[in-house]
């Protein structure tokens, strides 16, 4: 039995995610069974091509390399969020982000696509990378969703409205490589969900653009969300907010259903999530429920013991 999950952030969460693998792997009696860290995603801000959850900050190449090597030392891939809908062909010589290509491009590491121009790209340049399909497609029919398992996709993202439709998921081809993204916050069947995936890209494009002009000036994203995204009170859900929507998928439902049916890939959103929500979401859903006391007082130690946490 294998239950891999995809971890949020390399990066913002980089001492979390890899204390969290070392425990994963070094305590497997905290933990259901089958489980395993499948990859860490996200990108190293300031990132043009990033999409999906806007991201700023900083990272130098020194910090880079040493996130690709410890991550990968663990034979744990990184998966580039690379997502953005609103890229032009200009876009795809960005410096940084093909340093990141270039820095990451042993065998091992993985791209997330949404936007054909740039997959090809990738494909021509980079090929030594896996790729999937990313959830910003919006594929919430089965005919898009199974027409995309036939193409050269490492993994596919299914549309998270599509996690309860058994009648849809039992009839799917490489059921092992649907990833199935089980903590959404977003309100299911949002019809402005596309809509806010491309102004985050724009935003991602013109926040990249002001800090390479004014590199110590702040970043005024309000001029790049039109539709007030960034009051959206969905996005604000924790994994205690979740549970009774139709989206959410229960780690006892992984166990029972998805797995005997052949699916394995499950995604953990929550590149924007606070560590705590993060914590306590990798426990609901990896550890064995009587023992989630335990492993999340063991994590904390250790963070704690590792300055990954940080009191205000």
């Amino acid at each position: 039995m294998r239950v891999r999950f995809h971890l949020p952030d390399f990066s913002g969460s980089f001492k979390l995610n890899l204390l969290f693998a070392d425990m994963v792997k070094q305590h497997p009696e905290y933990f259901r069974d089958g489980v395993e860290i499948a990859s860490v995603y996200g990108v190293f801000p300031p990132c043009l091509w990033n999409g999906g959850r806007s991201q700023g900050g900083n990272s130098d190449k020194a910090y880079m390399k040493a996130v690709i090597k410890e991550f990968n030392d663990r034979g744990i891939p990184l998966r580039f969020t690379f997502t953005n809908l609103m890229l032009e062909k200009k876009h795809l010589s960005d410096e940084r982000c093909n340093m990141m290509l270039n820095l990451a491009n042993n065998g091992m590491n993985e791209v997330i696509v949404a936007s054909q121009m740039l997959e090809d790209y990738i494909r021509r340049n980079y090929p030594k990378y896996k790729l999937t399909s990313s959830t910003c497609k919006r594929l919430d029919s089965e005919e898009a969703l199974t027409a995309e398992l036939g193409k050269d996709y490492n993994v596919v993202v299914a549309d998270y409205d599509l996690n309860n439709r058994f009648d849809i998921l039992e009839k799917l081809p490489r059921k092992q490589d649907v990833e199935l993204l089980v903590n959404a916050c977003c309100q299911p069947k949002c019809p402005m969900r596309v809509q806010h995936y491309k102004d985050i890209g724009q935003a991602q494009i013109d926040f990249c653009a002001h800090i390479k002009k004014y590199p110590n000036v702040p970043f005024d994203i309000a001029k790049s969300d039109p539709h007030n995204f960034r009051d959206c009170p969905y996005s604000k859900r924790n994994i205690y907010g979740i549970r009774d929507l139709p989206t959410h998928i229960s780690p006892e439902a992984i166990w029972e259903k998805y797995v005997p049916m052949g699916f394995e890939q499950f995604k953990i959103e929550g590149r924007t999530a606070s560590t705590f929500n993060k914590i306590e979401t990798y426990l609901y859903y990896m550890a064995k429920p009587e023992l989630r006391d335990e492993a999340r007082y063991y994590l904390l130690n250790i963070m704690e013991e590792a300055g990954a946490l940080i009191y205000t």
